[in-house]
């Protein structure tokens, strides 16, 4: 019998600049107030780029013009067991892309679990790195700063994910 199959929890991440300041939001988590790039997870039947539009959408209530893949990144997250919930121990596979946004919709609210979003340098974000929800956060912000950039031609989604 062959043990079960490794699956990593894939994740999208909409990394902003404008200005000096770069995007973020501040959300709700079980370990407390947390900092984070605008993210969250791909969903059955999305492509990458429609995943990273959405969750942004969601979280920031702006629109997201993705302009380039920034990288693709592992972590892994260990929660121990709490009151009610089993321990967790998840690895991530994170694709991060460049892009802007427009302004807030009016009347859209953020995701349940988010505050606010926040537009911060990158030294307040690095002061604040304690209350980082991933790893990766930090990792993506410099990545972008030195420059990285692949275009979104490199990112494939065949039409048969759509159903």
């Amino acid at each position: 019998m062959n043990p079960p199959r490794w699956k990593p929890s894939v994740t999208v991440a909409a990394i902003i600049e404008r200005d000096g300041r770069f995007l973020l939001v501040e959300e709700q988590t079980p370990e407390g107030l947390r900092l984070n790039n605008p993210a969250g997870h791909l969903d059955p039947g999305e492509s990458l780029l429609q995943a990273v539009q959405r969750e942004c959408l969601e979280e920031t209530a702006c629109r997201f013009a993705p302009q380039a893949l920034l990288g693709v990144y592992q972590s892994r997250f260990q929660r121990p067991a709490r009151p009610g919930h089993p321990a967790e121990d998840v690895s991530y596979l994170r694709f991060a892309f460049a892009g802007t946004v427009g302004e807030p919709e009016p009347g859209r609210a953020l995701d349940e679990p988010i505050v606010r979003t926040l537009w911060l340098t990158r030294d307040e974000i690095a002061a604040q790195a304690a209350r980082h929800r991933s790893p990766l956060l930090m990792r993506c912000i410099d990545d972008h700063r030195a420059g990285r950039r692949y275009p979104l031609d490199t990112l494939f989604a065949d039409p048969s994910i759509h159903g």
